[in-house]
């Protein structure tokens, strides 16, 4: 009981922010904290703040005693079309009838020796959000607006210990909390084989826990290599909607790993990069496809259906340069695309579909106590098409055919200030 309410208190900030919510790399974010957002998020091999342990626990061991407070503006364009389909003519929709979301971040780090360094970071680690005034599922028999909310946010711990001056390991425990709701999609509920917990239920929420472990380490005076693991987020059920995700309700956090290099290729001069995997198929209620109901397994079961999610592959690229108080940063990033063509029906609800991002950011630097940065990142917008995405036939199993395509575009602004001590 004490650990649940020292996790709630330490999430108190996203609880209380005007919206939190996340869809870039899939739907976890592209990067944590300011500065690794204006290098499209790459970070394991480079820490720069607070928030270094949300990408690789052993960078804390590098950046001294700093505190470092932010917010993220996050603004999602997104919507879907559906053609061809028995029940209704070619149409477009909207989801942007709420278009503004606000997610804070912040972090602490203190070296406890020569060797150890604790720290906490507490940010939103992902979400999704739509919102269509006019339903997309109003052709089956839905009534009134339709979408869904998923915010999930991060308290993270950490310890970081150098095993020698240049080489350091950490771990940091993932205390999570995530809320959601959906509304609008009474047509699917007939193949639940819970339909009464299946939607409009008004916001459920859960809580969870998992591990990060990282290892940062510089080679050369010029070259640093990092890596990371963070096991699955295991979530308590979600059971207000039992009937709509798989496990009676379970919507756990994937796991997801990664590599980066970052190389000062002169005293002002920094490259990095990264690569991470994403793991959403080890999640059955978002991996499992929509032909799960098909073989017998209805939505809510142990093995129901979900959004047809692939695991992600992320390559992040970033350049760093320092001018007199200034540091200017620019960063590129190229994920692999979550959702196949075949699994666009129920993804108009959760188009989480960007692949490419560019980002700009710059840190002004006052005296040694105070930095100031910002960070700008545009997604550009990604469509997929659907192919076979509709089922033929009537509900419940069966949606008159057609093809349905989702896209998603994305605007990005982060402002923090940091303080070392």
């Amino acid at each position: 009981m004490k650990i649940h309410r020292l996790v709630h208190l330490a999430l108190l900030p996203a609880v209380l922010a005007p919206g939190l919510a996340l869809a870039t790399n899939g739907y976890l974010a592209h990067g944590y904290g300011v500065k690794a957002q204006g290098l499209a998020g790459a970070g394991i091999a480079l820490p720069q703040d607070a928030l270094a342990a949300a990408t690789n626990p052993a960078g804390t061991a590098f950046v001294g005693e700093r505190a470092d407070v932010g917010a993220t503006w996050f603004r999602p364009t997104r919507g879907a079309e559906i053609s061809g389909n028995d029940f209704g003519p070619d149409q477009s929709f909207s989801g942007d009838d709420t278009r503004n979301f606000l997610i804070p971040e912040l972090g602490y780090v203190k070296p406890l020796s020569a060797q150890w360094t604790a720290g906490v970071a507490v940010y939103g680690n992902g979400g999704m959000n739509t919102d269509y005034g006019r339903n997309p599922f109003a052709r089956f028999g839905a009534t009134g607006s339709a979408g869904v909310n998923l915010e999930q946010a991060f308290v993270s711990p950490s310890l970081a210990y150098r095993i020698t001056p240049d080489h350091a390991v950490g771990v940091a425990v993932n205390f999570a909390w995530q809320r959601f709701s959906a509304k609008g999609i009474a047509p699917f509920a007939g193949a639940s084989e819970a339909p009464g917990d299946f939607t409009n239920r008004g916001t459920d929420s859960s809580t969870g826990w998992g591990v990060r472990i990282g290892y940062t380490g510089r080679l050369t005076p010029e070259l640093t290599v990092g890596a990371t693991w963070a096991s699955k987020t295991q979530m308590g059920h979600l059971d207000k909607y039992r009937g709509l995700f798989a496990e009676a309700g379970g919507f756990d956090i994937p796991a997801n790993y990664g590599v980066g290099v970052a190389w000062q290729a002169s005293p002002a001069l920094t490259l990095t990069a990264d690569v991470q995997r994403i793991e959403y198929s080890g999640v059955k209620s978002v991996g499992n496809a929509l032909g799960q109901l098909f073989a017998g397994n209805a939505f809510g079961s142990g093995d129901g259906p979900g959004f047809g999610w692939k695991d992600v592959t992320v390559v992040k690229l970033g350049v760093s340069y320092d001018i007199a108080d200034w540091t200017l940063r620019a960063g590129y990033s190229h994920a692999s695309q979550p959702v196949p063509k075949g699994q666009t029906l129920l993804n108009i609800l959760a188009p989480g579909v960007v692949q490419d991002h560019v980002s700009l950011g710059a840190t002004w630097r006052q005296g040694k106590a105070g930095e100031l940065s910002v960070a700008y990142t545009h997604a550009f917008r990604t469509t997929v098409r659907g192919s076979g995405s509709i089922p033929p036939g009537a509900p419940p199993t069966g949606f008159g055919g057609g093809e349905a395509d989702v896209h998603l575009a994305e605007d990005i602004l982060g402002v923090a200030w940091g303080w070392k001590f």
